[in-house]
């Protein structure tokens, strides 16, 4: 019953997520205003891998995604890497929004209720704390959603995909008219390693379209609406993209921290912790929440709170998504006899996988509490890509 404007609409949903409130300012750090080009370079490797998806969700319409694929085409050894891979991408990605859930939750506090909340509670050990325990709690919060089994109604998940969009327009409204064009030069202060570095974390902005994969069964005429909708919802979150970048880097500027010899500091490590607290909070590239930063910086620190607010409401659902897609992909490894059996236990009052789902979400808790959200979102590309490489190799095998 899908048509392409759905599809489309799915995909933007599952992309629009941390990736452009957190990561914007990761990205600053590694390429400057070149994370304009970074941006461009994710989505185009995003797109091709995204035609590899779209013509396996033509020949194989099963959910279950990479791992079902390369079950389907190249046997069960490769889909154990591929289902491990998997849970790496979905489990350490829970644990970035998680963190950059509390980065935007933290700055909303400290700003609108003038409180200051002690950094050792707020900041993971390489960020200059000692444990991130909103992070945590989120994490765990939505944990005891998942296994009381609250099914995430398609209505709330809409209503919450129109938040994030609406945040991201009203911020590229208030900031792309007020951008000068001085603050674009040098465009790659470090380079293309940087851009390319840049990229290669930005590459987090766009994982999700291969929800809209997922959805192959209930598409109708899935050979010429897979590619629509996956290629549509990148092309539209690209410009989306583009434009907060820009308004980021044309208001406040978005040159790297350098060290003395004039390299980058990498983000996340204790050197760029030290050299902003000795800049104070005069570089975006040191903020954890870097959009409602910006707006307060250009004189609308209200509607930076507001923005602050918007991330704090959706972001949870990015993390739902994320755990409720890991639990998934261990219960049908175990229902195929490459887990434990004990693992695909579904509780008796719930009727959810309570053991696996209790399991995720402890794992998920600790990774957001003691680390930073750039080192998280690297570890989650990497078991991406692994994905995406797997299901570009069955595509071969299958034609």
């Amino acid at each position: 019953s899908l048509g392409p404007f759905q599809l489309t609409m799915l995909g933007i949903g599952a992309i629009i997520g941390t990736g452009i409130f957190v990561l914007t300012a990761e990205a600053a750090q590694k390429a400057g205003p070149g994370m304009i080009a970074a941006f461009v370079i994710a989505g185009f490797v995003c797109a091709v891998a995204a035609l590899c998806y779209a013509e396996m969700a033509a020949m194989v319409p099963v959910s279950g995604s990479a791992y079902t694929y390369s079950y389907a085409v190249m046997g069960e050894m490769m889909a154990w890497m591929v289902g491990w891979a998997l849970i790496l991408e979905y489990a350490v990605a829970a644990g970035a929004v998680s963190v950059g859930w509390s980065g935007y939750v933290v700055g909303l506090l400290e700003n609108a209720l003038q409180i200051d909340i002690p950094n050792a509670l707020v900041l993971g050990p390489l960020d200059g704390g000692l444990v991130n325990l909103p992070a945590a709690g989120i994490a765990l919060l939505v944990t005891a959603l998942l296994v009381i089994g609250t099914k995430e109604s398609a209505s709330v998940n809409a209503f919450l995909v129109l938040i994030k969009v609406s945040a991201l327009v009203l911020f590229i409204i208030l900031a792309v008219p007020v951008m000068k064009l001085e603050n674009f030069s040098p465009f790659a202060p470090l380079g293309f390693a940087g851009i390319s570095a840049a990229a290669a974390s930005i590459f987090f902005a766009y994982v999700g379209f291969d929800a809209v994969s997922t959805a192959a069964e209930e598409t109708k005429n899935p050979q010429r609406n897979m590619p629509i909708g996956l290629i549509g919802s990148l092309g539209i979150c690209t410009i989306f993209y583009i434009l907060v970048a820009s308004g980021v880097i044309g208001t406040v500027g978005a040159q790297p921290v350098l060290d003395a010899a004039g390299n980058g500091l990498r983000p996340g490590s204790a050197a760029l912790t030290a050299a902003c607290q000795t800049a104070g909070s005069t570089h975006v590239v040191c903020s954890k929440e870097a959009l409602a930063w910006t707006l307060r910086s250009i004189g609308w620190p209200q509607i930076g709170n507001l923005i602050g607010l918007a991330a704090g409401l959706a972001l949870p659902s990015v993390i739902l998504m994320m755990m409720f897609g890991q639990t998934r992909i261990f219960f049908v490894m175990s229902r195929d006899g490459l887990l434990p059996s004990s693992l695909s236990k579904v509780h008796p009052k719930f009727h959810t996988p309570h053991v696996i789902t209790i399991i995720t979400g402890v794992f998920v808790a600790l990774f957001s509490a003691f680390f930073p959200v750039g080192v998280l979102a690297d570890i989650s590309n990497s078991g991406t890509l692994f994905a995406f490489a797997m299901v570009a190799i069955a595509v071969l095998v299958l034609r």
